[in-house]
């Protein structure tokens, strides 16, 4: 089975039940080996709390706390993350997103996203 790296907005579908998130895929998410969240994704999800592009349905400070009782493994960024972003082209300019792809490509991790911008890159996207 193949290790998983949640796109933000998948983490948080999943983290909220959100419907959003296809029952299929919930459910590989739930028997996968491994499944990841980038500190990037936290970063993103702060920053759009802090400018009102995002709400949630529970306060921010509660994540560090759910991800320890999950089986969801917070991804530190690594320099050879930023040394592949400095090669991806710029097919999705989003700096978070650049950084998802950067690291699913280093650590041939399945991404799971509903983001079909992803699919111009070397990255398996998934989303059912």
């Amino acid at each position: 089975m193949s290790d998983f790296l949640l796109d933000t907005h998948a983490f948080i579908w999943l983290s909220e039940n959100d419907s959003n998130l296809p029952d299929n895929l919930r459910d590989m998410i739930d028997v996968a080996d491994r499944v990841y969240l980038s500190i990037a994704s936290l970063w993103e999800i702060a920053i759009k709390l802090n400018l009102g592009k995002l709400s949630l349905q529970r306060s921010y400070e509660t994540i560090e706390a759910e991800l320890e009782s999950s089986d969801i493994l917070l991804l530190p960024i690594s320099f050879i993350d930023t040394l592949q972003i400095r090669h991806l082209p710029l097919h999705h300019r989003d700096p978070f997103d650049r950084m998802l792809i950067a690291q699913a490509i280093n650590r041939s991790f399945v991404l799971i996203s509903q983001d079909t911008k992803f699919d111009a890159y070397s990255v398996q996207r998934l989303w059912i």
